[in-house]
């Protein structure tokens, strides 16, 4: 077969176009697929990303025609599509699209289901490439993955198959474990993809070009330089709807076991030798093999739970009265560690990660704390208002870089003062950045590994955060912090023992 040339990897600037494939999706009727998974599919092929010879084909337990599905499908995309509505776009996706009705343990809907995907390969031209979206709770992964297996649709025979894993990866390393040899044992290691959608986010990948591409940082990125790191995923907004998922996970398994050390891991590994996915994953995995929470975790954890307040301008309830949650749930809404990462780089440097509801704002940033100058030759009065040094990426909103320094105030004494030289994604780019789920499920199905953490990734992450969640456990009572505030008062304590304070995005 001839290849492609806008594949070739030899230019990079070149688009990345799949090839003939079907996406079976399975929770095509859940808010994710309808509000990220169905416009991200929209969009790529709005972009000339996907193949005319591209399918959609849907699982789920209502009886939808494939006209009223397709219906559905259009509506889902129109509403939260990146890119101008193109009829003509849909049309062609249209042709492609197919339903099948059934519970996940009903042998009739997958029999359909393989004769659909048999069908596609005739007529739409798929040819026998198929990935398995698996956009359900994770309770319902042994069964669906199970009847892949006893159905045959796993064979890699007479094309790819892969299979696309949402989050969590478990709730703790017993369960990522049971959860990775339940999938390994129906599909082959290069072709499961664990999906953490911060990894696709365009500002995500820029920290690593932020830190190779430029002469200026990397020389700084070390213990020698570099007071302290903190990374903060905040929210405003509360538990909404997600209660029966939320109570008993709480925000640490939520966000920091995935999302808070990945970023952790990019920030603080070694430069690769290639950016490839096989050495992007030893780097990061180095990190977090050699990550440990502090000791003793009383002093350097945090953990609570949002009480009543206002919030965006209104009054809001606390997370006991939200509706669904259980009297006396002592799941956390907000959740601090303090990291320590043992390599020569980071010897001596903690990594404070935060992650919460309800907060002051939604922000996502990283940042890079700077020790002081070693020498001020001013006096204290010059430089009372200044601070320390710090770079900080954001990854949302409003993505970009901050670099904080001294500078003097104008006037004829020496006043110097913290200044914020700052550089926006939104006002440097004519390009708009792709939503991390275009990128994410075009990678999958071009096989393209890079941003995907791999089970090695995951068990580490769960050495790390297993223990502090233990100690929590031990722990009788729970804190609390009012809503729209930035948490609670053991949070404060926790940077005041070192000396620190955490910054107000």
């Amino acid at each position: 077969m001839q290849s492609n040339p806008l594949r070739d990897v030899r230019d990079r600037r070149l688009p990345r176009i799949a090839g003939p494939c079907s996406v079976v999706m399975f929770g095509v009727t859940g808010d994710l697929a309808r509000k990220k998974l169905i416009p991200a599919i929209y969009d790529l092929a709005n972009r000339g990303l996907l193949p005319p010879g591209f399918a959609l084909v849907g699982f789920a337990r209502q009886d939808f025609g494939d006209q009223s599905f397709s219906e559905m499908l259009k509506a889902a995309a129109q509403a939260g599509a990146r890119t101008p509505w193109r009829e003509t776009v849909w049309t062609q996706l249209e042709a492609g699209i197919r339903f099948v009705p059934g519970s996940f343990d009903d042998d009739a809907a997958w029999l359909q289901l393989a004769a659909t995907m048999a069908e596609l390969d005739e007529q739409q031209g798929t040819g026998g490439n198929h990935a398995f979206y698996l956009s359900i709770p994770p309770g319902l992964f042994p069964v669906v993955v199970g009847k892949i297996k006893e159905h045959g649709l796993a064979d890699q025979s007479g094309g790819w198959r892969r299979v696309v894993i949402e989050k969590p990866f478990g709730h703790d390393l017993a369960s990522a474990r049971e959860l990775n040899t339940l999938v390994s044992e129906v599909f082959p290691r290069e072709s499961v993809f664990r999906i953490d959608h911060y990894l696709g986010k365009e500002t995500v990948q820029n920290i690593l070009a932020l830190r190779f591409a430029n002469g200026m940082f990397e020389p700084l990125w070390n213990s020698h330089y570099v007071d302290h790191v903190q990374i903060t995923m905040a929210e405003d907004i509360g538990i909404g709807t997600r209660a029966g998922y939320y109570d008993g996970i709480g925000a640490a398994r939520d966000v920091i076991q995935n999302h808070l050390l990945q970023l952790m891991a990019l920030i603080a590994m070694e430069e690769p030798v290639s950016f490839n996915a096989e050495s992007l994953r030893l780097e990061k995995q180095k990190i977090l093999a050699n990550a440990r929470p502090a000791t003793p975790m009383a002093q350097h954890t945090a953990q609570a739970q949002y009480t009543a307040g206002w919030a965006g301008g209104e009054h809001v309830v606390g997370y006991l009265e939200e509706q669904g949650i259980p009297e006396g749930s002592r799941t956390e809404t907000y959740a601090a560690i303090k990291i320590d990462i043992a390599t020569r780089r980071w010897a001596g440097v903690p990594f404070y990660l935060r992650t919460g509801k309800r907060l002051g704002r939604r922000v996502t940033e990283v940042a890079v704390v700077f020790k002081a100058a070693p020498h001020q030759p001013f006096s204290k009065n010059d430089i009372e208002e200044l601070g320390r040094n710090a770079l900080v990426m954001r990854i949302q909103p409003d993505e970009g870089v901050t670099l904080r320094f001294g500078a003097k105030v104008p006037g004829t004494t020496m006043e110097i003062r913290d200044v914020l030289m700052d550089f926006a994604y939104g006002g440097a780019f004519v390009e708009s950045s792709p939503e991390a789920y275009e990128r994410l499920i075009l990678d999958v199905l071009l096989g393209d590994p890079p941003l995907f953490p791999q089970q090695e990734e995951v068990e580490l992450s769960w050495k790390i955060l297993d223990p502090v969640i233990a100690h929590w456990q031990r722990e009788k009572s729970i804190d609390t912090y009012t809503s729209g505030t930035w948490g609670p008062p053991t949070a404060d304590a926790m940077m005041e023992r070192d000396g620190r304070t955490w910054r107000r995005p």
